[in-house]
Order: structure tokens, then sequence, then C-alpha cells
């Protein structure tokens, strides 16, 4: 064979229907011809490659070495022909398309703002998948990927969607029955991890306490889990400034300290090479992009300030302590009380 030719069409076709089937007889019923144009499509590539693809004799269609290292490779040619040739028959603002996201920000973000995209794009149907499983990028099943972790994904397409910092949240409720004044009050709150433990740990040491003593901990597959028991008062959790931010308005989650600590990884939009320029993918991912911009992301406001003092003596970045409302049967103490409560709490 001439070097750089690539052997015919139809011959490949025929060659991977039988291979695949180890049928003559399916892969002509599969392709609607005859037996002996299949074995003869087969016979001419052979001859073009010079070498024996299938073994003769046997019941069943069996590969040659040769065969075995050709098949995997025409097999995904075909695949991502056929794949590339239905993206080209997608209307640009119309049809189907499948999306994984990170749990939390599935949740949290983007399903309060699918009205948004619905109303630009109303003939796109959105299949929405909870998962941060990278493996998604190379399935043909899956459009598009948005991902929390590093962005070294190999053979496919990726781009940083948001950096992220991240700090302790708690229910207003919980905080009533058990105030967190310092850090060191931690030790009397279940923490709730959405992770293995690394994010708390990153947040602790920035806080310089990771050797004060830990009370009871919980840990959860996602941040989703952990934010939602946040939420019910079931411990302190580790918010950030994207999918915490409406729970933080809402008033539902507390920012009880004033320090944030950047996120050990980031959030991606990810696809395969092959869909990154169809024209529905196109217009999903640029809606990404624009309704980020278009949030107004601001840092987590707290209300009132304390000063950590640590070990040594220096003080340190302020902690925020939270002021939390008062019941209306509390009896109102009197002129001088007061005056001395705002003193303590401003030192």
């Amino acid at each position: 064979m001439t070097p750089g030719r690539l052997p015919p069409l139809n011959p490949l076709r025929a060659f991977e229907a039988a291979a695949r089937h180890g049928s003559v007889t399916a892969a002509a019923r599969e392709l609607n011809v005859t037996h002996g144009a299949i074995s003869h499509q087969i016979k001419a590539l052979e001859t073009m490659l010079d070498v024996q693809l299938f073994e003769r004799g046997a019941q069943r269609l069996k590969l040659t070495s040769q065969g075995a290292l050709l098949l995997p490779t025409v097999s995904k040619a075909f695949e991502d022909i056929a794949a590339t040739t239905a993206l080209i028959k997608r209307p640009t603002t119309s049809g189907e398309l499948t999306v994984t996201c990170v749990p939390a920000l599935l949740s949290l973000w983007l399903i309060p703002r699918m009205n948004q995209f619905t109303e630009q794009y109303p003939d796109i149907r959105l299949t929405l998948i909870a998962s941060n499983d990278s493996d998604h990028l190379f399935s043909s099943d899956v459009d598009v990927c948005v991902l929390y972790g590093h962005g070294n994904w190999t053979d496919c397409w990726s781009r940083l969607w948001t950096t992220l910092k991240l700090f302790p949240v708690a229910s207003p409720t919980l905080l009533n029955m058990r105030p967190l004044r310092s850090v060191r009050d931690l030790r009397n709150h279940v923490l709730l991890h959405g992770d293995d433990g690394r994010e708390w740990n990153t947040w602790l040491a920035a806080a310089d306490a990771t050797e004060h003593a830990r009370g009871a901990q919980h840990f959860m597959s996602d941040a989703r889990l952990s934010t939602e028991a946040a939420v019910y008062g079931q411990g302190v959790a580790l918010g950030d400034t994207i999918t915490a931010s409406t729970l933080i308005a809402k008033g539902e989650l507390i920012v009880p300290f004033d320090l944030t600590v950047p996120a050990n990884n980031a959030f991606y939009v990810a696809c395969r090479n092959e869909v990154r320029n169809a024209p529905i993918v196109k217009v999903f991912i640029d809606w990404l992009f624009a309704s980020l911009e278009a949030d107004t992301i601001t840092e987590p406001q707290t209300s009132a300030r304390r000063i950590i003092r640590r070990r040594s003596g220096k003080v340190s970045a302020p902690e925020r302590l939270v002021e939390l409302p008062i019941p209306a049967t509390r009896p109102r103490r009197p002129e001088r009380s007061q005056k001395r409560r705002a003193k303590l709490d401003t030192r």
C-alpha cells in the first residue's frame, strides 16, 4: 500500500462489522449486502494491507493478531464519525443536551438558574446528572461536564470556570443554641465534611487551630450533603463563595468567622474535543460563563468583630461573631447591662 494512503471505507466497514459480530452473515445483514460482498471486501482489505485479518476454517470468525490490532482503531473512527454526524444534524438552538455537574453546584447554583437558560433556548431539552466523575468526559452519552478538580484532563477540551474560597457556615438556629465566639468553640460542634477532611484541615491551619481538640465529625460524599446538613442544624460545614451564597443571602446559613481560604481545586467546564464546536454545546457553555459573570459574588459578610489571640499572644487575622436575634420573649435588660455587653463584644 502506498505510504499515507488510507484503505477505502467499504472494506473497513465490512471488516469492522464482521469482527464485531464474529460472523460474515450477521455483518451482511447489518450492512444490507450479500454474504459474498462482505467476503470480497474483507479479502480486498487483506490484499491492500498484505496481512491476514481473520483465521480461516473456524465456525466463528476469529481475528488474527493483526486484525485484533486494527479493530479498536477502526471501531473508534466509526464511532467518532457517527457522533460528529449526529452533532452536525442538530439545529443550533434545539435538541437534547446531557450535562453532568458537581452535585453541590448543580443543586445550589445551576438548578435555580435553569429558567434563565430555558427562556433563552426554549427548544433545548436538558438532562442533568449530579456527578463529579471525570470518566463522563469520554462518554458519547454526555455532552458537557462541569467538574471540581485540577483541570488537567487529557484528550479533551477544558476551561477554568471559577476558583473558590472556603469558610465555615452554620444555621442561625444552631448558633442561637450553641454560639461560636472563637475558633476553640468548634470543638463543641460537629464538623461536617464534604470531602476526606483536607479542606477543613486547610481552614483550621489558616486559623492556627490545627492542635485544638475536635468534637464529633461526619464525612459525606460531596459538599451538597454537608451544606444541607448545616442548613438543618446538624453541625458546621465549609461553604464556598458560589454554592453557599444564596443560602447566606436568604439567612439560612450564617458565616461565623471572618476567615476564608482558597479551595484545593476549582470548577472547570469540559467536554470531548469533537463536540466542543457543536452549536448546542457552544450555546450552553457560553451561557454558563455569561451567567457566572452576571452574578455578583461578594465576600461572605459577618456582623460583629472579635480578634483572635493565638497562644503566642500575637494578634492574628480578625474573626467575626454572628449577632443572633434576641427572642421577643426575652426580658429587656437595664440600660447599664446593655452598655456593658456592648463593651465586652468589641474588645
